[in-house]
């Protein structure tokens, strides 16, 4: 029997834990406190359940944010009262942007001592706003039967609601009294015939219907589609649980309708080339040639989810005013260009299954071809141009990444510079490796915690990051104990914030003034030699190409190491402003004396 009859907030708890795991719980992210103790021990001691401990709410949010990003699964968090849940706030907010489900546990004080001066308590109703999917307030602990049935139901609900009909973050609050700790005192013994395994058995997740695009007459949308010989296909970041059938979605679709395919460097479909002849990576240098912008214009785009990073491609879509329609279960906005764009609420998965089967051969169009010859133009130029780079360049490393990790690699993409770079220069390949990013709100925060997140129970994973994006969680690293797999981390350490050199504001600092770097770059003075020490962690220095090569074709099974790559910022602002904006001969800009 999982129940644990101990006291009121015990059997309370207890209830809780078992409903959530028969519902399909697997982890559950606790930080410390008093409050929440009745939670703590009943997550902890069901069988089902792995209960894992983390310091910091902050990096505990995140951490159950990559594992929930991973698996697809909602995963459960808990913290004591007063502000251990407002360190959840970012997070939560990625969670709603991202659609991850996550849910959210904040012990509290029972409404008898909130207002009145009571220690460790603030106003947490509705503390995240309107970012969760749904939000409840759960009833301080009875020990009536009827009561743990109201519990069963509303757990039920919450849980349906952190997945359909769009993932997401659930709030629960729930206040306890003292007792908190489990201590035997005879109150509910008398419950023990009523809840036996039937009362588990009644657990049920609530019917909330997906929105797979059922009842939508797909027959004009192809018609209009197979109509068009100026036709693209848009596919921003997804991060889809299975990204085989992704891609093969993708394939089955541009097939069909013999569009090229505009792939940014957060779709699984770069590392997944083989199944798309028609990939296009280099779109943004394409763009930045106003003869081939100009040709390029499209009549239609289908665009799946949200669009890619590039703002270059951005701009050119907001100029050229194409029919777009958005491919997305959802339904949500997803245009900030405010265009003529059409809505899809379905997956592309459930678009290709509407395809007619057999899926006809690929007919590219002149206008494809135009796409294609560029972009194996393009390509040879930026492989062969970063091939024959010696000197530490940012934009280098994510294009190694690509070309030396093993197979299926969850890859973890800081935000800032290092997901601009991955746009730039990730080569396509047929590696399989998986993206993952916080794009949904685009923070630095939680970057590390995150990538811990999915690297737990998971396969060996790499983070690529920038030295900031770092250092803001380096809470993070106290989980290293708990982590079960391997993680390593590529820091490019340019000693400040990258992006910040591209912006307009670079160029208004006189010579002898330092409030760029002091309040934009920001450059750090951190060892990370000795902060890796610190936590334990591995460190090791790379020095050339050749040693990041040899040290990320293979990838350890345990453990977390750090890998430091130093470069220069400005010399790489140099380099990456000279690579996209190639000549009309396409020279290697990088023979210019570097």
């Amino acid at each position: 029997m999982v129940f644990d009859f101990r006291n009121t907030n015990a059997l309370w708890a207890s209830v809780l834990a078992a409903t959530l795991a028969r519902l399909g719980l697997e982890t559950a992210v606790i930080s410390p406190g008093s409050r929440s103790t009745p939670l703590t021990v009943a997550l902890v001691r069901h069988p089902k359940i792995e209960a894992v401990p983390v310091l910091d709410e902050r990096s505990a949010a995140f951490f159950a944010l990559g594992v929930a990003r991973r698996t697809g699964r909602p995963v459960a968090l808990v913290c004591t009262s007063g502000t251990a849940g407002a360190n959840y706030y970012p997070a939560v907010i990625e969670a709603r942007e991202s659609r991850i489900p996550l849910l959210v546990l904040t012990a509290d004080r029972p409404p008898e001592l909130r207002d009145c001066a009571s220690g460790q308590t603030i106003d947490q109703q509705r503390l995240f706003g309107t970012f969760p999917n749904w939000y409840a307030e759960l009833a301080v602990p009875v020990a009536e039967v009827a009561m743990l049935r109201y519990l069963r139901q509303t757990l039920g609900q919450a849980w349906g609601r952190s997945l359909y009909p769009t993932a997401g973050p659930v709030h629960l609050n729930c206040p306890f009294r003292d007792p908190l700790a489990p201590i035997a005192d005879g109150s509910v013994t008398h419950l023990k015939e009523d809840l036996n395994d039937s009362f588990l058995a009644a657990v049920e997740l609530p019917a909330f219907g997906q929105q797979l695009g059922l009842g939508v007459d797909l027959l004009p949308w192809l018609e209009t589609w197979r109509g068009c010989d100026r036709g693209l296909i848009v596919a921003g970041p997804a991060q889809p649980t299975d990204s085989l059938a992704y891609c093969q979605a993708v394939a089955a679709l541009a097939n069909y309708l013999g569009w090229p395919v505009l792939a940014e460097g957060l779709s699984p479909l770069r590392s997944a080339a083989n199944l798309n002849a028609a990939l296009i990576t280099t779109y943004d240098l394409a763009l930045a040639r106003p003869a081939e912008a100009t040709d390029l214009m499209p009549e239609q785009v289908i665009q799946l989810g949200a669009l890619p990073t590039s703002k270059r491609l951005r701009q050119w879509l907001q100029d050229s005013q194409p029919r777009r329609w958005v491919v997305d279960p959802s339904g949500d906005h997803l245009d900030p260009l405010h265009g003529p764009v059409t809505a899809l609420p379905l997956s592309v998965e459930a678009l290709a299954l509407a395809l007619p089967q057999p899926v006809a051969e690929p007919q590219t169009t002149p206008y494809g071809e135009r796409w294609l010859r560029l972009e194996q133009t393009l390509r040879h130029y930026l492989d062969s141009a970063l091939a024959n780079l010696e000197v530490p360049f940012d934009g280098k490393v994510p294009w190694l990444l690509a070309r030396c990790l093993p197979r299926e690699t969850p890859v973890v993409i800081a935000n800032s510079m290092p997901i601009r770079d991955v746009e730039w220069f990730w080569p396509p390949g047929d590696r399989r490796l998986r993206p993952y990013c916080n794009r949904g709100a685009n923070g630095i925060d939680g970057t590390l915690s995150t990538a811990l997140g999915i690297a737990h129970g998971g396969l060996p994973t790499v983070l690529l990051t920038g030295d900031l994006a770092l250092l803001h969680d380096t809470n993070g690293w106290l989980s290293v104990p708990r982590l079960r797999g391997h993680l390593t981390v590529v820091a490019i350490n340019n000693r400040g914030g990258g992006i910040f050199d591209r912006l307009p504001i670079a160029t208004l600092a006189a010579p002898d003034e330092t409030w760029f770097e002091d309040f934009f770059t920001t450059p750090q003075t951190v060892d990370l030699n000795r902060l890796c020490a610190a936590y334990g962690v591995n460190y090791e220095r790379v020095e050339t190409w050749s040693q990041l090569t040899a040290s990320v074709s293979t990838l350890p099974p345990t453990g977390v190491r750090l890998l430091e790559v130093r470069c220069d910022r400005q010399q790489s602002h140099t380099i990456r402003q000279q690579l996209l904006t190639p000549s009309k001969d396409l020279s290697n800009p990088l023979n210019q004396n570097l």
